[in-house]
């Protein structure tokens, strides 16, 4: 999913984890499993692999591309998903 040999700076690094963290915050609870954490993991390193720095970017891309692709989006509340 995301650039092969792609480098990232530590602060950038430390970026995606805080997005990571806060991405996984907005799911039920129940569904904050290691896979669905490493398919969001894999959306927000796309999106920074093309250059995204904005968290919220990242964030909204990785959470939309995750429920897009899950059978999850009906245990998203619409205002959860706003983002």
């Amino acid at each position: 999913m995301y650039s092969k040999g792609a480098v990232f700076q530590p602060e950038v690094i430390a970026l995606m984890k805080s997005v990571l963290d806060d991405a996984a915050m907005m799911l039920p609870e129940g569904k904050r499993t290691s896979a669905m954490k490493a398919q969001i993991a894999s959306h927000i390193l796309a999106c920074a692999a093309k250059g995204e720095r904005d968290p919220l970017a990242l964030r909204t891309a990785a959470l939309s591309a995750t429920v897009d692709s899950t059978h999850y989006s009906h245990d998203i509340s619409p205002e959860r998903r706003v983002v």
